[in-house]
């Protein structure tokens, strides 16, 4: 929902529950005694609510600020009533693109969806998934057996992509990674970074006895037959983080965290 403070080039949008609800309203009482001079979309949520909220208007021109309500909300800012105007005042800009993920299904469909963190390759059934992967023209790998792949931006390589041991990405990079889901032939085939110039062609070399599913962030295809994967650098999202928190830190530290026990 859009907020009356609109007219000055800010909106605020919120998730549902109850705490996002109230940060919104604090937010709104704090901006009519203080203007922020930017054209401005302040998303109040988690994660996969500021991934909804800016593929919803990947359009826009707006310039997005999330701030995080949800549990680890690495995408976001944190919520500081103290220092939120001083926070507007002076943060960081990145601009990120999206994947573009476009999926022919077993029954002929065709489905096209934007992917900001990552487009995950998942085996549907208790079988293993059956994939070749192509970067252009190259045959990256001929038969994977595994549970699936997952090809991920640098915005989302802390992400799923880190569970699966693929390689965390600098936001400037200008890399993708490819990796492999619990793979079982070959073994030891490990993730490859390759540029986000690149694009991806992945083939279910089983539809029938081994299907699988294509998904964009956590927009679901199901029966995937072939997947098309690419950067769409038409589309430029461009966000804010706090001085102290920018994006580019939080990937920083994960790259340099020790495991715990």
């Amino acid at each position: 929902m859009v907020n009356k403070l609109s007219k000055n080039k800010i909106i605020i949008i919120s998730d549902k529950n109850k705490k996002s609800i109230k940060i919104k309203e604090l937010i709104s009482n704090l901006l009519k005694k203080k203007q922020v001079k930017k054209n401005l979309m302040i998303i109040i949520g988690g994660d996969g609510f500021m991934l909804k909220t800016l593929k919803k208007n990947k359009f826009s021109k707006k310039i997005f600020y999330g701030i995080n309500s949800g549990n680890y909300g690495f995408l976001m800012n944190k919520f500081s009533p103290k220092n939120l105007i001083k926070n507007l005042r002076n943060t960081n800009i990145i601009t990120i693109s999206p994947l573009e993920m476009r999926v022919l299904s077993k029954q002929r469909n065709k489905k096209t969806y934007l992917a900001i963190n990552e487009v995950s390759i998942l085996r549907q059934s208790r079988q293993a998934a059956s994939l070749e992967i192509k970067v252009g023209s190259k045959v990256l790998i001929k038969k994977l057996i595994s549970d699936g792949a997952l090809v991920s931006t640098p915005a989302g390589s802390t992400a799923y992509n880190l569970s699966v041991r693929g390689p965390i990405l600098s936001l400037n990079s200008k890399k993708l990674s490819i990796a492999p889901i619990s793979p079982f032939r070959p073994r030891r085939w490990k993730a490859k970074i390759i540029g986000d110039s690149k694009t991806v062609f992945i083939k279910n070399l089983n539809v029938n006895k081994r299907p699988i599913s294509a998904v964009a962030d956590n927009i679901e295809v199901r029966n995937a037959k072939t997947i098309k994967i690419k950067i769409n650098k038409k589309i430029r999202f461009k966000l804010l983080y706090d001085k102290n928190r920018s994006l580019q830190k939080k990937i920083k530290l994960e790259q340099i965290r020790k495991e715990t026990g």
